[in-house]
Formats: C-alpha cells, structure tokens, sequence
C-alpha cells in the first residue's frame, strides 16, 4: 500500500511562476521599444489592385470594323446588327460626328465603297442624323489586305491603363508580400468595359418614380397573406 508523501512549495517560487507571463510580455514590448527610428505601419501598404490600376473616365475614340470580302455588293444580316449596335452605342453615348472610314488601295476596296453608302442608310434608319454621318477613305499598308469599313466616334468611356507591363521581376517582391505591378489590371479592364453610362462612376442618376399599382398590390398581399408572402 502505497503512500502519499506531502510536498511543501515555496512561497516565493509560487509567486515568480505567477508573474512569468508578465515579465515575458514586458521583455517583448520593451525589445520593440529599443528599435530606434523603426516603426511599423499597419493596413497603409499602397499595394491594392484598384489603387494601381483605377478605372479612369476620360474621351475615346470607339470603334467597329465590318469586315468586307472582295465580291460583297451587300450587306449581310450580321453586318446590318453590327451597325444597329454601334448606332445604339452612338445613341447613348455620343453626339458628336460619326465617321465611316472606308478603305482605300486594297483588294476590296471597290466592294468597301459600294457597301458603305449602306452602312449610312442604316445608321440614318437606327435614328443617327443624317448630318452627323461622314465618310473618308483611309490608306492600307497592303493591297492585299481584306481591309474592313470602321464606323467610329468619340465618346466618354471607362477604362483603364495599358496591360501587360512587367517594369520589374515579378518574384522579386515575394518577402514583402506585395503584388506585381500587372496584378488586377485585366479584371479592373473588364470591369470598365462592361460600365454602359460611365457618368454613373461619377454621380448616381436621379430615382424614377415608384410604381404606385405595383406597391399597391404588395401590401395588400402581405395585408392578406401575412407571413406567407415570400411563398
């Protein structure tokens, strides 16, 4: 039969195990104190994808090619919707003048000119201005190029920086955990490209009013239904 023998622990060493942590977190923070001129700067890395690439508003020149062959003497279905969407971008976005630049020394340059009287007929019928339509010819690099007719036009746009930039090796930055400098910019691009009112970056456009029948015939279901409304 076994016996318990009684252990007698000192006072002082009871004490010195309480204050341990204590005197641990003190050496910490007075470490971090004798740094001189050092301090460190939480939440303020200027390393964040939307500050590197913004989405600026600016004027640019947008643009749509209609590819031509050689023996077109009319335009196609897909083409006349082609034009119907660059009119209805025009529309909403411009009214300044609209340009239909038609080719000039390549192999279907004749089958461009005949076309292109076209592509205004149509961009008048979509509700562009007839005075607000030009046509000038534009020089190719090489006669055998299939050079399309460009409809264009300036127009406020979202956008943002060119892509593609490497300024410096992109592994050379891993111990700071920053990101390379190309980092974000083609989501930030699509992201503008997708902005239909560009202005809605700058102001919130003004409310419509309410549809009073639809918000009648709300609240009396939920009067009438109660709690089983969202069923």
């Amino acid at each position: 039969m076994s016996s318990k023998i009684p252990v007698s622990v000192n006072p002082d060493l009871r004490s010195f195990r309480a204050a341990l942590p204590l005197l641990v977190a003190v050496s910490l923070l007075s470490g971090c104190a004798g740094w001189p001129g050092r301090s460190v700067t939480v939440g303020a890395v200027p390393d964040d994808y939307r500050t590197n690439h913004p989405i600026i508003i600016a004027e640019k020149e947008r643009t749509v090619d209609l590819p031509i062959a050689t023996g077109d003497r009319k335009l196609t279905i897909s083409m006349r919707e082609t034009i119907r969407g660059a009119a209805q971008n025009y529309r909403s976005g411009a009214s300044g003048a609209i340009r239909i630049m038609v080719p000039v020394g390549s192999a279907n340059a004749g089958a461009a000119s005949v076309l292109s009287t076209q592509v205004a007929d149509v961009l008048r019928k979509e509700g562009v201005p007839g005075d607000r339509i030009l046509s000038s010819p534009y020089q190719v690099s090489s006669p055998d190029d299939a050079a399309p007719i460009r409809i264009a036009f300036m127009a406020i746009t979202a956008s943002t920086g060119e892509c593609g930039r490497w300024p410096e090796d992109m592994l050379g930055n891993t111990s700071e955990n920053k990101h390379w400098a190309n980092f974000g910019c083609a989501s930030q691009n699509n992201l503008a490209a997708q902005i239909a009112n560009p202005g809605d970056l700058i102001a919130p456009r003004g409310m419509t009013p309410i549809d009073a029948e639809r918000r009648s015939a709300v609240i009396e279901t939920y009067r009438t239904s109660g709690a089983g409304l969202g069923n």
